[in-house]
């Protein structure tokens, strides 16, 4: 995931191609038509209804069903339907657990949820996750209210274990209803308003604990009528408009968590010449489609090289854009799709990049101390540096290896890390691997400070580039961390298998090099010494700056207030401002003789330190004059650069590092 301060199981869909064609070349993920297909059930593992040429399919090895008819479809044909699936996609004894969720009145921000568990035997315990999306303790339940039971059709009592748990007594099929109330954009939250649905759904969604391996379906009422759905597709999507009811399947509760959900008058399209396809849904403004394309396209098709081959057969970019953010940033990745809010189409290619390498690393090549899923606790982790970290190194690696980034762009990136993480004072403390388990302390405003804790996606991503460097190095460029990723993709992934943290990327890092990395991985991903840029730095042909900047300061914070005024927000504490007798409050009616500006921190920026502000204010409907002179920050930076006169091999190596090549030993060449 693109962590908030950061910004920036699998089952398959296998359409028969000869019973199903895209309804609509864009957005052939979601609905697909039938082409009249003769009646049939089971065959060749698609099950086609006998309908009109104005029904869909349903394709049941593909768990991708749509309905649509231009008549209205009677409620005894919707619900055999929904049965027949329920049956057909269920993988245990059990009947499938129903949710059922009602968007009605949705500027109220209410989910109406309820959930149908059927074969109950005497007791049913349900819980709420305590955590999802971000390594957070923010208890889901909280949100939860109202909340009633039925067994058999009949109201019965429900009582409250702890924050998470609720307990029923009873023997049937038991159905729990209650709201919970979700206005909160961003793809590690849920939202409910008139313009969309976003769902994390194991943020609003009770489950059976025991239970979780079960087969289950949500099913939407009461949705707009402009409002079509989006999600990956490990789901069954059964649509039908005039009733404003779609259903989705899933395999198991585990399947749902992972499967975002967006609601709301989008657009979407598909990337057509990538195999396997990619669709992409957008909610908002503030971007150009043809840029979107052609970034998703070079991003894609390079990193499915770089693995050698996609590990899915759909992927869904689901994008919050412009207004459509809602003022969030950032990304969470999933099994088979991505959600990402950013401000502009601007930022889409490295959020994207990031997220879409998670694919391979954390959901399939995945840390055995993250497995299996406990919703309840703190899953404490040392990998974090690796799954993230490193996740944030190839998302650098693929935009500068497709040419969405020039070399110089690379570098200005990696300059900005390493400047991030030496400037905290905690990296001479906080190892990489105590970052990763420490996360959960990151909603602490405390543990956030520079002098408390550093960030494992920074110290991860400079830590990649530098073990990239060190098996380069040793292997005269003949290997290189990509063999490592996709060592660890055939050892672990393929295999089924989850990796042992740290230790097991570096016994496959020293498989790939020949040699051991002891001291590596003892000095800087467990321990906290120095990193060392200047050593490795050299043997590519790079150098390492430190320097400093100068810039002018206002001291103080401007609100733009929804009337058009404009006043002091905050006041930087011993600053010229305050000295000059600023107080917060204070409305500004002019600026040096001028409007104040729309962008003051943009002002700021073209001015010198000691330069003087003059300010126009009204307080006690009095106004004054305040004048004072601008202050001064200075400020080090470090910044990387080719180093002039670089030998050749450390020009070769780092040829290689920036272009995804190395140079592997063949009969010819020994």
């Amino acid at each position: 995931m693109a962590c908030k301060k950061h910004l920036g199981t699998v089952l398959r869909c296998r359409l028969k191609r000869n019973h199903c064609h895209p309804e609509r070349r864009e957005g052939s993920a979601f609905l697909f038509s039938l082409a009249g297909a003769p009646p049939s059930f089971l065959e060749g593992g698609s099950w086609v209804p006998s309908l009109d040429s104005h029904s869909s399919c349903l394709c049941t090895d593909g768990l991708l069903l749509a309905l649509r008819q231009e008549g209205r479809p009677s409620i005894g044909f919707f619900y055999a339907l929904v049965l027949l699936l329920t049956l057909l996609f269920s993988t245990s004894s059990h009947a499938a657990i129903r949710y059922e969720i009602s968007l009605a009145h949705p500027e109220q921000h209410l989910f109406h949820v309820s959930v149908e568990i059927p074969e109950v035997a005497g007791e049913l315990k349900l819980q709420m996750a305590a955590w999802n999306a971000l390594y957070e303790i923010r208890d889901f339940s909280s949100h939860v209210q109202q909340v009633e039971a039925y067994c058999d059709g009949q109201h019965i009592p429900i009582q409250k274990l702890d924050k998470l748990t609720w307990d029923v007594k009873a023997t049937g099929t038991v159905t729990v209803k209650y709201a919970t109330f979700w206005d909160d954009s961003g793809p590690f939250n849920s939202q409910l308003n008139s313009e969309h649905a976003f769902i994390n759904p194991a943020m609003i969604l009770l489950y059976v604990p025991n239970r979780r391996a079960e087969a289950s379906s949500i099913m939407f009422r009461d949705v707009p009528a402009a409002w079509r759905v989006a999600s990956a597709t490990p789901w069954n999507i059964l649509q039908s408009g005039p009733n404003s009811v779609i259903t989705l399947m899933a395999p198991s509760f585990d399947a749902i968590a992972d499967g975002p959900i967006e609601l709301s008058r989008f657009d979407e399209f598909t990337i057509h010449d990538l195999s396997p396809p990619v669709h992409v849904v957008i909610h908002g403004d503030n971007y150009k489609r043809r840029d979107v394309e052609a970034a998703l396209r070079k991003i894609c098709t390079y990193e499915i090289k770089l693995m050698d081959g996609a590990p899915y057969e759909q992927y869904t970019f689901i994008f919050h854009i412009g207004s459509g953010a809602g003022g969030a940033g950032g990304g969470m990745e999933h099994s088979n799709s991505t959600a990402i809010y950013i401000p502009s189409g601007e930022f889409l290619a490295n959020v994207s990049a990031h997220e879409y390498f998670h694919l391979w690393n954390v959901k399939r090549i995945r840390p055995a101390t993250l497995e299996p899923v406990d919703y309840t606790h703190e899953m404490y982790t040392r990998a974090l540096w690796f799954a993230e970290g490193v996740t944030n190194t190839y998302a650098s690696y693929t935009l500068v290896r497709s040419g969405l980034w020039s070399h110089h762009d690379f570098y200005q990136d990696l300059s900005g890390q390493i400047t991030e993480l030496e400037t905290r004072p905690a990296e001479h403390w906080q190892s990489a691997e105590q970052s990763s388990l420490d996360t959960w302390l990151d909603k602490y405003a405390l543990y956030n400070r520079p002098q408390d804790s550093i960030s494992y996606y920074t110290k991860g991503q400079i830590l990649g580039f530098l073990l990239d460097i060190l098996i380069r190095d040793r292997t005269d460029n003949q290997h290189s961390l990509d063999d490592v990723m996709r060592a660890m993709n055939q050892d672990f992934a393929k295999a089924g298998k989850f990796y042992r943290d740290s230790l097991d990327v570096k016994l496959t890092a020293e498989k790939i090099t020949g040699s051991s990395l002891d001291d590596f991985f003892n000095d800087y991903v467990s321990g906290a010494k120095p990193l060392p840029y200047n050593d490795l730095f050299s043997r590519i042909g790079l150098a390492l700056e430190e320097r400093e900047s100068v810039r002018a300061t206002l001291g103080f914070s401007v609100q733009h207030e929804p009337d058009g005024t404009n006043t002091v927000a905050s006041i930087e504490p011993g600053g010229n401002a305050e000295k000059s007798g600023l107080l917060v409050g204070d409305e500004i009616t002019r600026w040096d003789n001028a409007d104040v500006p729309r962008r003051p921190e943009r002002w700021v920026a073209q001015q010198k330190p000691g330069q003087d502000l003059h300010l126009r204010i009204r307080r006690a409907e009095a106004e004054q004059q305040i004048d004072f002179r601008l202050g001064e920050l200075r400020e080090m930076f470090y910044q990387v650069a080719e180093a002039p006169n670089a030998p050749e091999r450390a020009r070769r190596i780092r040829e290689g590092l920036l272009h995804g090549t190395t140079n592997p030993v063949t009969a010819s060449t020994r």
